[in-house]
């Protein structure tokens, strides 16, 4: 057993403090008071406070209280005036037994922080017992041939009190035979005995009567009397002698019963009656001795159970009679031995829970141990789990504090149930546990934590007010109001974006909406930062990131660039009557506001004046001649062109295109009214022949004026392209690139160039920008468009 103790860090530990506190308690003086026992209750012993310097304010703010071992509550303190009060009336007698002085041990305990104070109150005795003989007669058997001068052993009267108020003095009525010795026993006891003083004369006075009276020292003195009651015998040479006047024994506490203690002997000289002996316990008290004696053998027995905790030692005094009425005595001092036969016992004194985290060093519970038993049986040695952050520390007189080892974390563990080992160094050792359960409480030492760093949110355009748009969430470890998120946002890092105006967020739950309608052409995304914040003391906050994507609507219709449809005089598109099927006659382009599939258009020829002349191409939008055109087609073609997106449900626009048919790109072109076109209509036969002539006359001219022509168109355009301005709206750029990536089958880029005034928002003409991507022709045709163009303008 000692070697797994010395094998336990911990409890070697305890051990070494205890040691340091035994040698601290030698040194250090505890404050003694004293009061007659039998005080009447609620009597003030001392004013406390004051005598140990202290405050009286510091008794209420400390918690100050008395702690007296066993919990018996003796004392009271009053904190208000720091006196200190008897609680109860008080018996020394039964406090404190024969033991003197007779002082009680308490100790002043005070709280936040801990402090001990030892302190003792001694109880005095006062006269309020009588002396009491064992029995009310005393029979004396005495040969008439005793000599004067023998002295005859009277038993002792029993006087609970102690010190002077104990008996002092033995007296017997007065005779003219016998007088009355007082002894001082070896304990401190006095004893009578009965001296002869005349011899008797059995014939004359076979019987004496005489009265023993003992007094105490007390004021006034106690008395108590028993009857001494002497009968003459003849003759009886020799007394019983014991062949020891004194036995020493010990016995443990724990021998059973009927057991063996001493066995005396006497032998007296006489023979017959006078010399058979007979044994007694001379004081013969049934109800404090628990021997018995054998009389013939004067074997000496246990009759009943020891407890060398009430009782360590017994003086038995023992008588050996002859028939003659002769005696002897001798003593029997035992010694009861003490065995390890009561556990330890531990006294909660207090118990701090639940214990705040993250704070150093605390006191969590404060406690007293005892042990009844005496040597190593009452040493003791207390302990805890090793695997526990908490250490028990020895304060004052078998006092141990319970104190955190290190900061608690309530998050890691919320609860503790710690078992205090109380081991006596007895043989066997006895030991007692007593659980405890700490509770640890909770302080805000945990920010909120989201349970994502960012958050993408999606909400679809032209959305209502307040609709949710999603939610963001955050947890805190804490506890209680420690751990009550509340949900904010935070000021924007764009200064710029109207945060206030778009989204709200519910404080409770974190749920977040959108505050007015978003539109996804005017703002796509935006980000913000969330704050959650707890309702600690001081509070603790983290924050997230929260993104939104507006989704794309079908919101917007498509709109056409080319033609422009404005309500401006119309274009005009010129197709040769030579024109083979598929002739590029131009090119609808249109855009879409809207994203993805929403802005997916497609073409078709919702209208034309002569169905199945032209064809529009889906994905494109290029408007082509479906067959080879013929003198009998007209002239003049007006086609209504649908664009269409692929939203759902889907939005469309339409397009209006005039084209013209032409016999060759030498005839003049001018838009006329309808009316003065159905003039020259009638008159197309002059102008036939007019327009013959001129081109005969001038053909040589003609050549050379295309050659020019051609050149001044190529500089022209040079510098068209340095003139073009970038139109305001919703176009990107000057240039529209059609790439085969979209919906074209050929890669075209045309040019957009605004009228004179800027500000009318016109467009002057769409044309291909590369003149090898117009539609492939024959030589002739490719120069006759050319020349038409530049003769009219539209290079």
């Amino acid at each position: 057993m000692e070697t797994a103790l010395a094998k336990t860090p911990q409890k070697r530990q305890v051990m070494f403090l205890a040691i340091l506190l035994l040698l601290w308690e030698a040194g250090s003086e505890a404050v003694r008071y004293s009061i007659p026992e039998e005080t009447e209750s609620g009597y003030s012993v001392a004013n406390l406070a004051k005598d140990l310097g202290l405050r009286v304010g510091e008794l209420a703010t400390r918690s100050a209280r008395i702690h007296y071992k066993g919990d018996k509550e003796l004392l009271q303190l009053d904190i208000k005036t720091g006196n200190l009060l008897l609680y109860e009336k008080l018996d020394r007698e039964v406090m404190c037994g024969t033991t003197e002085p007779c002082i009680l041990h308490f100790q002043l305990l005070l709280e936040n922080p801990v402090q001990f104070f030892q302190t003792d109150l001694q109880l005095t005795d006062i006269n309020d017992h009588s002396p009491e003989f064992p029995e009310r007669e005393m029979l004396l058997k005495i040969p008439e041939s005793t000599q004067p001068g023998t002295v005859f052993p009277l038993k002792i009267a029993q006087d609970f009190d102690i010190g002077s108020n104990t008996v002092q003095n033995y007296t017997i009525s007065t005779n003219s035979h016998f007088h009355v010795a007082t002894h001082n026993r070896g304990d401190g006891r006095k004893y009578p005995e009965l001296v002869l003083d005349k011899a008797l004369d059995r014939e004359e006075r076979p019987e004496l009567s005489l009265t023993l009276t003992a007094l105490d020292g007390g004021a006034p003195p106690r008395s108590g009397t028993t009857t001494v009651r002497i009968v003459v015998l003849d003759n009886n040479d020799n007394a019983p002698e014991f062949l020891q006047s004194l036995y020493e024994v010990q016995v443990p506490e724990n021998s059973p019963l009927n057991s063996l203690v001493v066995a005396v002997s006497a032998r007296d000289l006489d023979a017959g009656a006078y010399g058979s002996v007979a044994y007694a316990l001379f004081q013969g008290d049934e109800v404090t001795q628990p021997f018995v004696i054998d009389e013939k053998t004067g074997e000496i027995r246990l009759k009943r159970a020891l407890d060398f905790e009430a009782t360590p030692y017994y003086n038995v005094e023992i008588v050996a009679t002859d028939g003659g009425g002769l005696s002897g005595k001798c003593t029997v001092a035992i010694e009861v031995v003490d065995v390890n036969d009561n556990a330890p016992e531990l006294t909660m004194s207090t118990l701090s829970s639940p214990t705040p985290e993250n704070a150093p060093e605390t006191i969590v519970a404060v406690f007293s141990v005892s042990d009844p038993d005496s040597g190593d049986n009452g040493r003791m040695i207390c302990s805890i789990q090793n695997d526990l952050p908490f250490l028990l520390k020895p304060t004052l007189k078998n006092f141990y504090t319970l104190v955190t080892l290190r900061t608690l974390d309530r998050e890691s563990q919320a609860e503790y149930n710690i078992t205090i080992t109380v081991t006596d160094l007895g043989t066997p050792r006895l030991k007692i546990q007593h659980n405890i359960t700490v509770l640890v409480s909770d302080v805000n030492d945990n920010a909120p934590a989201f349970t994502q760093t960012s958050y993408t949110l999606f909400v679809r355009e032209n959305n209502s007010p307040a609709l949710h748009i999603g939610s963001v969430s955050a947890t805190d470890r804490d506890s209680g109001t420690n751990a009550l998120v509340t949900y904010s946002l935070l000021p924007p890092q764009d200064p710029h974006l109207p945060l206030v105006s778009l989204v709200s967020i519910n404080a409770d739950n974190g749920h977040l909406f959108a505050l007015r309608s978003l539109d996804y052409e005017a703002l796509q995304e935006f980000e913000f930062r969330v704050g959650a914040t707890d309702r600690g003391s001081p509070e603790l906050s983290s924050e997230a990131l929260v993104r939104v994507l507006v989704l794309d609507a079908n919101d917007n219709s498509p709109f056409v660039l080319y033609p422009l449809q404005n309500g401006s005089a119309p274009c005009t598109e010129l197709v040769p009557r030579a024109a083979e099927p598929g002739y590029l006659v131009t090119k609808v382009v249109a855009v879409d506001g809207d994203s993805g599939q929403n802005a997916w258009l497609s073409y078709q020829l919702l209208k034309a004046t002569e169905p199945g002349l032209f064809g529009v191409w889906a994905h494109n939008g290029e408007v082509r001649t479906s067959r080879l055109l013929s003198e009998r087609d007209a002239a003049k073609h007006r086609l209504v062109v649908l664009v269409k997106d692929n939203g759902e449900p889907p939005r469309s626009a339409t397009a209006t295109l005039h084209v013209l048919l032409v016999d060759g790109f030498s005839q003049p072109y001018l838009p006329l009214p309808e009316a003065a076109l159905a003039q020259a209509e009638a008159d197309w036969l002059t102008v036939y022949l007019v327009v013959a002539l001129a081109s005969v006359s001038s053909l040589f001219l003609l050549s050379v004026l295309l050659f020019v022509a051609v050149r001044l168109c190529r500089r022209s355009r040079e510098a068209l392209v340095g003139r073009c301005s970038v139109p305001e709206g919703p176009f990107p750029g000057h240039l529209v690139d059609v790439s085969g990536t979209g919906t074209l089958s050929q890669s075209y880029q045309y040019e957009v160039c605004l009228t004179g005034d800027p500000g009318t928002g016109e467009f002057k003409f769409l044309k291909p920008i590369i003149p090898n991507l117009l539609p492939q022709g024959t030589g002739e045709e490719i120069g006759k468009t050319a020349a038409f163009r530049n003769n009219f303008g539209l290079n």
